[in-house]
């Protein structure tokens, strides 16, 4: 919480010095933004609590967690990074303000994470009352034990969820359509309010008068008495000068109306906009390849591609369902789902990437399989810590904000599933290919799960020299003396690593 105060310190700050103007997008980056600072603290104190278990003190874990984590932490918000600064170099003015909230919440969210919360554990670990490991969360093996699944397995089970979703979707989007807001289709909208609370029913019977039946009404502000309001915004086709002077004059008429404003929009803003945005991810998509060529290898650039294209197809699909208007604002929570898919996941690609030569006899299912098991739980905490402000702006914000945070619930909803269930079983099918994971394509998990792979790792920790612990000989001679060690070195590993990585 200190921590996420601190970033909420420098990220006004920072506002407040290049006098960013917040707008909607500019609002859907700074959402984002709160879910990588919380996800960033939580990749390394996982981490801490790793090390904790496996035995080291306090400060010692600390040090280990951040040399671990902060590799993780970097690619994942370089990534992000890559995004924002392709989206604000090509995108238009809206779209300019959620790259520019992007970035900034990013590289702000990366200083607090590695300096300033550092810093409050190192001092912090002067304590003895912090040294406790039950005080950390760290006592015991890990928890959650039905989180540990097969879940290379059941790949198949996984797209069929997603494919049955995504053809659900496609037949919405054929048959239905999508329902194009003014951004997109063109026409004019009118904002007024009014002396006294009414219905948008009764604004619409005003509308129909005039022949605009299909007028989009939305109440703006606070409801009164559940579904009356004062301040309306109405959306229709094109209206001509004169048209709209007289429904101007009908609304004053009828509801005493002040603050009325009126403004036309061409359907080539909304083509521009989506243009723009479709331009930018093509670009960001390129970069992300290849960095991820670069820094991992290219056969995870293809899963984390066909990730982030999976939750874009889910959004629109659900919006096409549902029948839900598309504005501008809607792209930019597309946008948003696009940076959270990403780094969720990297923070799992950067697990399976470290425990590749560790586990060097297993299965590449059985590593992603126990990379998913370390990483899981973070995932599904950042995803509720993520949605709790999307959930307040769609429980509490105005019409427009409902619908910017409800793409927003779809796309981090999809995110989180499609980090564990369509990137790993993908990455898997890929590397299984390779002459190294082809031997050992075999190897499956039996119902013991993690016991099963916590025994293959001490077999093979058991088989390298360890520097540290030096056998002593005995009345039994230095055979016997090596193997009570090697039985003790089991021993401690089983009873303090709880995932059975060899160390």
């Amino acid at each position: 919480m200190i921590g996420l105060a601190i970033y909420a310190g420098f990220l006004w700050a920072a506002i407040l010095i290049l006098n960013v103007t917040l707008t909607l997008p500019g609002f859907a980056g700074l959402i984002l933004t709160i879910g990588v600072a919380a996800d960033a603290n939580v990749v390394v104190f996982e981490r801490i609590k790793e090390e904790v278990r496996a035995g080291k003190s306090v400060r010692a874990a600390i040090a280990a967690g951040y040399s671990k984590g902060f590799r993780t932490i970097l690619d994942a918000n370089v990534v992000t990074c890559i995004t924002a600064l392709i989206l604000f170099a090509v995108a238009t003015a809206g779209v300019k303000g959620f790259a520019l909230m992007l970035l900034i919440g990013t590289v702000i969210s990366l200083v607090t994470a590695v300096a300033a919360t550092r810093a409050m554990l190192g001092l912090l670990a002067g304590f003895r009352w912090f040294s406790n490991p039950r005080f950390m969360g760290a006592h015991g093996q890990q928890t959650a034990k039905w989180l540990q699944i097969d879940f290379m397995r059941k790949r198949y089970l996984w797209f069929a969820i997603s494919g049955a979703i995504l053809l659900l979707g496609t037949g919405a989007l054929v048959f239905k359509g999508l329902n194009l807001g003014i951004d997109f289709k063109g026409g004019s909208q009118l904002t007024f309010k009014t002396a006294v609370a009414h219905t948008t029913g009764e604004v619409r019977q005003v509308m129909k008068s005039e022949g605009y039946a299909d007028a989009v009404i939305q109440g703006r502000g606070a409801a009164k008495n559940g579904d009356q309001y004062k301040t309306f915004q109405v959306r229709t086709k094109i209206l001509t000068d004169a048209k709209q002077k007289d429904i101007v004059t009908k609304l004053a008429d009828r509801f005493q109306t002040s603050a009325t404003g009126a403004t036309k929009v061409s359907s080539s803003f909304g083509r521009q906009i989506a243009k723009s945005a479709i331009i930018a991810i093509i670009f960001s998509l390129f970069l992300v390849v290849l960095y991820i060529a670069i820094r991992f290898d290219l056969k995870f650039a293809g899963p984390v591609i066909a990730a982030m294209l999976h939750d874009v197809l889910i959004c629109i699909g659900i919006y096409a369902l549902l029948g839900r208007e598309v504005t501008s604002s809607t792209v930019a929570a597309i946008l948003t789902v696009l940076g959270y898919s990403i780094y969720d996941t990297i923070i799992i690609f950067d697990r399976v990437r470290e425990n590749i030569p560790i586990m060097r006899r297993s299965s590449i299912a059985t590593i992603v399989n126990v990379s998913l098991w370390e990483t899981i739980r973070r995932s599904l905490a950042t995803s509720f810590i993520t949605l709790l402000p999307v959930g307040a702006l769609f429980l509490y914000g105005g019409a427009t904000l409902k619908d910017f945070a409800f793409a927003l619930m779809v796309g981090i909803a999809s995110g989180a599933y499609s980090s564990i269930f369509i990137a790993a079983p993908l990455l898997t099918i890929l590397k299984e290919r390779e002459p190294e994971y082809v031997r050992r394509k075999g190897e499956t998990l039996s119902k013991g799960g993690m016991e099963t792979v916590l025994e293959e790792a001490e077999e093979q920790a058991a088989e390298e020299p360890a520097p540290a612990f030096v056998p002593v000989a005995t009345a039994d001679g230095p055979a016997a003396a090596a193997a009570a060690a090697k039985r003790e070195r089991r021993r401690q590993r089983r009873r303090t690593r709880p995932h059975g990585r060899a160390r």
